[in-house]
């Protein structure tokens, strides 16, 4: 069976198993599809009924047996519109792809298409509320949804309201550890505390909180079984207090009020019975991001209202190894470990262990990789080499293991898939020590030119921890897309998400005030990026907006690019005087030339501002919401054909290890994998020391989580919270745990050619890294050290190029 990311639009005609000649019967076309997985993604095919956990591999093609796995079920339950099969994933993408998937399997099938239906969590959750909004609460034609992050507007609002109602408290958290009463440091702290600490702690609390099913008044019975001398918890509950009174006197909603607004009508058991009765089971993918309410949205509508208290139908796919939100989201990868546990106690676990995507090298040092992290959090005797503190694992508390013990297998001999577990370039895996990060960047660029101008089918990818490290990657290796015709593309970070907002708002910032410079550049500055007008100085242009916008007799006439340039511009002057301020949007969407997805993002956007500024739709008011959007929101575009524009052949993609969760690439690069970044470790702002030896949202985070897992595993037993000291400490934990399976995933996105590199000098910190800037020396991952060790073929010496 095809991996997932092989899965093409053309399955129905190329990938499906068609039945062999004169087999026309429908349950033997069943057979043959199902006999057609690996033995992992046949479990899924054979699921009957109740509740069946799914731990998967990276690259065992779980999309597509969970697709499988639903065509069968639809044609053998007879599923339809009344009564379907709901399968919810964390992504619109994903939610994209799995839904063609079955489709394709259910068309040679001659089978309906209503039969199941394809939804994200809160999608779904959001159908549910707004179907019965007077059980819900919730009327999305007078609530807008917002996603704040640490700067929105709402939460500074919030931490504002918090500080006046709360002087002591908050004077406590100036006076500090230790405060001599001096004005200057005073107000400093006053702007760490207001910009920084609070809003991050608000950000954190209220999110860990609601995810969980916690209301304020939790966290305040909470606050009182701690004794730190700040009573975070405390201050954590007044925010959030604040946060819901604001939320609520302005009509917003978050989209963890989705979910608590669909479980609202499902209290009411004539609501309920009614959906369960629509439902007849429900496969979640990605189900190690889910948090705790979510699952029970998802439990309760796969319950079975004639027998309730069986096993709901509930099918949870997942791979709890690559978890790697949890740090900096309400996710958390026990939730689904633990309901691995119960399944397996009822023999209703499986593992989807097999994977084609790798070579065997590969595989064999991500395995290794993995056992020897979990020997360090298991407490297993260390095997030491030379007893280099560097190469000694890290410990972790048991509770907070960093993987679940599974390791990648090798397809079958025969598998379906093309090309399964293809054969090494070179040896597959590629260990460097570079003399620094430019000797790095220089290696990587001739591995890449010499691969790809051997093969310009195959791609490549560089996977970095932090988007300036893409960058400066991007800018040294330019000259491979000029003197090799090999393109680099680099993705930023916010580029999925803002980067449209921010181009309309630069162009109706020039409609609104066209006279002035700045607004004029940053229009030419889009317009330049978009290719639509020719590469010039845009400075001499943008110096005098009205002789270039509307030269006189007397000035010298212009040159062709510039009068291109400036019918463009003049263009978006006359669209604010023939169309109404709310046709703007769309407009620039099509005058820049978006496609596909940008185009959806955009009507998208377009739909948001006219519900934000109902009644008052003039420009001042679109500009104001369109700013808070660009400022604060990341405003999420539409992205089902994002995937493809990172792994076109004879490309060198440069992407986050985050972003590449999901894709794969023939030759993966990793570069600048030092122990400061992998596995690192919290650290304290220094503005903020003033605190202490740890930050408030994280201590917040750690106690608030230990309720919650208190509470689900053990609802009777006794809650103990850990003080300041032992809650940072499991941050650090968490924190160790989660970089490693960050390098998992990176490690396990290479096809053919694992690169890793670790420079003996590199930046003190890479936020604030120039080129030209000093490099100090730098300690490998102390994993590489055991790499090198494990696999001493691997280890290659790093030649010295001149440039």
């Amino acid at each position: 069976m095809p991996s997932d990311n092989e899965f093409t639009s053309t399955v129905e005609s190329q990938n499906f198993p068609q039945a062999p000649q004169g087999m026309v019967q429908r349950e033997q076309q069943l057979q043959w599809l199902r006999d057609s997985l690996r033995p992992g993604q046949q479990s899924l095919a054979d699921w009957q009924a109740g509740s069946m956990a799914v731990s998967a591999v990276p690259g065992s093609g779980k999309s597509t047996g969970m697709a499988v796995g639903a065509a069968i079920a639809i044609a053998r339950h007879q599923l339809h519109s009344q009564h379907q099969l709901v399968v919810v994933t964390f992504t619109r993408s994903a939610a994209a792809s799995i839904k063609a998937k079955i489709r394709a399997y259910l068309k040679p099938l001659l089978l309906p298409q209503g039969g199941f239906v394809v939804q994200t969590l809160h999608g779904l959750a959001l159908n549910i509320a707004t179907r019965h909004p007077d059980l819900s609460g919730l009327n999305l034609e007078n609530a807008t949804v917002i996603t704040p992050n640490q700067s929105h507007r709402l939460l500074k609002a919030c931490v504002e309201q918090w500080i006046v109602a709360n002087p002591r408290r908050y004077q406590s958290l100036l006076e500090g550890v230790q405060f001599d009463g001096e004005e200057t440091e005073r107000l400093r702290r006053q702007s760490v505390l207001r910009t920084e600490v609070l809003p991050s702690l608000a950000h954190t609390a209220v999110h860990e909180a609601k995810s969980s099913g916690l209301l304020p008044q939790h966290l305040w019975e909470l606050s009182e079984q701690t004794t730190d001398e700040y009573d975070i918890l405390g201050i954590a509950a007044g925010l959030a207090e604040q946060y819901q009174m604001l939320m609520r006197s302005r009509d917003f909603i978050d989209y963890d009020d989705m979910i608590l607004a669909a479980l609202r009508v499902l209290d009411s058991e004539g609501m309920r019975q009614l959906w369960q009765n629509q439902v007849f089971a429900v496969f979640e993918d990605e189900a190690q991001d889910s948090s705790p309410l979510q699952e029970k949205l998802l439990r309760t509508l796969a319950t079975n209202p004639n027998h309730p208290d069986a096993s709901p139908s509930l099918v949870r796919v997942g791979d709890p190894n690559q978890a790697i939100n949890s740090t900096f989201t309400p996710a958390d990868p026990i939730y689904f470990n633990w309901f691995c546990e119960t399944c397996k106690a009822q023999k209703r676990f499986t593992t989807m262990d097999q994977a084609g995507r790798s070579s065997q090298i590969i595989i064999d040092a991500a395995n290794f990789m993995l056992e020897w992290v979990m020997q360090g959090s298991g407490g297993a005797e260390e095997q030491r080499s030379g007893g280099a503190e560097e190469n000694k694992p890290s410990t972790f508390n048991l509770q907070h293991a960093p993987f679940r013990r599974q390791y990648i297998r090798p397809v079958d001999t025969g598998d379906p898939e093309p090309s399964a577990n293809p054969e090494p370039v070179g040896g597959g895996l590629e260990i460097y020590t570079p003399s620094d990060v430019h000797h790095t960047v220089k290696l990587i660029g001739k591995r890449v030119q010499g691969l790809l101008s051997q093969d310009s089918n195959q791609n490549a990818a560089v996977l970095v921890r932090e988007n300036r490290q893409g960058r400066f990657i991007a800018e040294q290796l330019a000259y491979l897309e000029r003197q090799h015709q090999i393109k680099v593309y680099e993705v930023s970070e916010v580029e999925r998400h803002s980067h449209i907002p921010a181009e309309i708002l630069k162009l109706l910032q020039f409609i609104d005030r066209p006279h002035s410079p700045d607004n004029l550049k940053a229009a030419l500055e889009v317009l330049e990026k978009r290719q639509l007008i020719a590469a010039q100085d845009l400075n001499a242009l943008a110096t005098s907006p009205e002789q270039f916008l509307y030269p006189s007799p007397l000035d010298p006439p212009q040159k062709p690019h510039v009068e291109q340039a400036c019918r463009y511009c003049c263009s978006l002057l006359r669209a604010r005087l023939e169309l109404p301020p709310y046709q703007l949007i769309s407009f620039l969407g099509m005058s820049l030339k978006y496609t596909g997805s940008e185009l959806a993002t955009v009507q998208k956007l377009a739909e948001r501002i006219t519900k934000q500024t109902a009644g008052n739709s003039s420009l001042k008011a679109i500009l104001s919401v369109l700013n808070e959007i660009v400022s604060s929101e990341q405003f999420e575009g539409v992205e089902e054909d994002a995937d493809e524009q990172y792994i076109r052949p004879n490309q060198l993609t440069i992407i986050t290890m985050h972003k590449a969760k999901g894709l794969d690439w023939d030759y993966v690069f990793l570069p600048f994998l030092h122990d400061d970044i992998i596995p690192g470790k919290p650290w304290v702002p220094t503005a903020a020391q003033f605190l202490g030896d740890f930050t408030l949202a994280e201590v917040a985070r750690a106690q608030i989580r230990t309720a919650v897992h208190s509470r689900y595993q053990h609802p009777d037993s006794l809650l103990v919270l850990p003080q300041p000291a032992e809650a940072w400490e499991t941050a650090a934990q968490l924190k160790r745990a989660e970089e490693f399976r960050l390098l998992y995933v990176a490690m396990t996105r290479a096809k053919r050619l694992l690169w890793m590199a670790a420079a003996e000098k590199g930046p003190f910190r890479w936020n604030t890294f120039s080129a030209p800037q000093a490099l100090q020396p730098k300690k490998p991952c102390p994993i590489l050290p055991t790499l090198k060790r494990q696999f001493p073929q691997s280890v290659l010496k790093s030649p010295i190029f001149n440039f």
